[in-house]
């Protein structure tokens, strides 16, 4: 929550001029501004490589929700990705892998790229239920989605324990988290399917850290918070990991 129609654009714009020369071929660089922005930014973004998401949906196309938002309103707004399940949801707005896997299945349905946020609490973690948590956020939230619709879907592994907090998983941490969602991915489906899934690390991401973590063999990209909110440290985080992935 974080950003007026004038804050959104001025940053829009300013991750535009960055974003300039870079090569869209080798990285996606999508942008998720709160509701009341979405407009704007599209009209801000729509000759760059910089694409638009929303930061959540409702799973029905229309109807007695006040306050909500369906797929239909979020792609009329420009947007191909929405985000769901963020941790945020989950913690103070009741999100539920139910809720999780109904507004997967309605993304798809309607033709944006669902990004589904999975991880554990810091509590979960020091009782060594991370693999546990990761088991329920996959195989409920992503229930019944088929083979093809999988290969549509990004899942961002994001440690509650490490947003917001300063703290950030080292490299292992997440690789070995995410090495997990791919395996059990594999067993789901198949190892196709898993090996083309995107799979994001977002947890306190910063310009300092970003290459190490792009390093890390499944770790497909960033869900970035707070380094989000500057250009400076946005734009450098994605060079950095543009260069990575040239490598």
């Amino acid at each position: 929550m974080y950003k007026t129609i004038t804050e959104a654009i001025e940053l829009a714009n300013g991750l535009k001029r960055e974003f300039f020369k870079l090569d869209s071929d080798s990285i996606d660089v999508v942008v998720c501004p709160p509701f009341t922005a979405l407009n704007e930014v599209s009209e801000v973004i729509a000759d760059s490589i910089i694409q638009l998401g929303g930061q959540d949906v409702h799973w029905e196309d229309e109807g007695a929700f006040t306050g909500e938002v369906s797929c239909k309103m979020l792609a009329d707004a420009g947007c191909k990705f929405v985000l769901i399940g963020h941790s945020e949801r989950r913690q103070y707005f009741g999100e539920t892998n139910e809720t999780v896997n109904k507004k997967t299945k309605r993304a798809l349905s309607q033709g944006l790229t669902p990004i589904v946020c999975v991880g554990e609490t810091l509590s979960e973690r020091e009782k060594g239920l991370t693999f546990k948590i990761l088991d329920d956020h996959i195989k409920n939230g992503l229930k019944d989605i088929n083979e093809q619709d999988i290969l549509k879907t990004v899942i961002a592994y994001e440690p509650v324990w490490a947003i917001g907090t300063g703290k950030t998983a080292t490299p292992q941490q997440a690789q070995e988290a995410q090495k997990y969602i791919r395996d059990l991915l594999k067993k789901e489906y198949n190892e196709d399917a898993a090996d083309n899934i995107r799979i994001q690390y977002g947890g306190s991401v910063k310009p300092e850290n970003i290459i190490e973590l792009m390093k890390q063999p499944d770790v497909d990209g960033a869900l970035v918070g707070g380094a989000s909110l500057q250009i400076g440290s946005f734009a450098e985080i994605v060079k950095k990991a543009s260069e990575v992935v040239k490598l």
